[in-house]
């Protein structure tokens, strides 16, 4: 178990290793940073993102919440978003769920969950526009799966329709949009293929900011 004195004892640990390695590694980092990736991940304590991705400080920016959603009213993800796009210029955004996800299993349970019910209404959502695909599926585990993909997908479409994604695509030919999925029960990131340009074409007649 990790306590709370034993996280200042492996900070200090931390520090010494990286500047064993490379003696101005804070002072590199304390510059600008540029990342070219923006990756927004489920609050998940299991999951990291930097982790996974075999990234170095300053690869990556993040954004984490339950169920990795991306809401429109959402000023915190909005935010981040529009940051990552209009002024750290990513070339990627990254939408990245894992299987046996605790916000997507709360969104299955038919009982009130509090403060809790609008924010899982989002994926109660995708359930709903997906329903008789997953009702077809009758091994519980991959339906559950198969929800974690679909909420993936569902909230890079969110991405998609965002004004600051859109321009700046058009402008640059960048951020393109990504969706993975990351199996908890063996690492592997798995990546569900989302045509970016298919999608945001598919969305223009309803969602055209540009």
């Amino acid at each position: 178990m990790l306590s709370y004195e034993r996280i200042f004892e492996n900070n200090k640990k931390w520090v010494a290793d990286k500047r064993s390695t490379d003696h101005l590694f804070f002072e590199k980092l304390a510059n600008e940073q540029y990342p070219e990736y923006l990756y927004i991940g489920c609050s998940d304590s299991r999951v990291t993102a930097e982790e996974m991705m075999g990234a170095a400080p300053g690869e990556v920016f993040v954004h984490r919440n339950i169920g990795n959603l991306v809401v429109s009213i959402d000023l915190n993800v909005m935010s981040v978003i529009n940051y990552a796009v209009k002024l750290l210029y990513v070339k990627h955004i990254i939408v990245c769920g894992h299987y046996n996800c605790g916000g997507v299993r709360a969104a299955l349970t038919q009982e009130d969950m509090g403060i809790l019910n609008p924010w899982l209404r989002n994926i109660r959502d995708v359930y709903r526009l997906h329903k008789d695909e997953l009702d077809d599926i009758k091994d519980s585990r991959l339906r559950f799966d198969r929800l974690v993909e679909l909420n993936v997908k569902e909230q890079c479409i969110n991405v998609i329709k965002t004004a600051a994604v859109q321009q700046q695509f058009g402008r640059t030919g960048y951020p393109i949009v990504h969706g993975w999925v990351m199996d908890i029960r063996n690492g592997k990131l798995i990546d569900l293929e989302i045509d970016f340009e298919k999608e945001l074409k598919g969305i223009q007649e309803i969602y055209k900011i540009i």
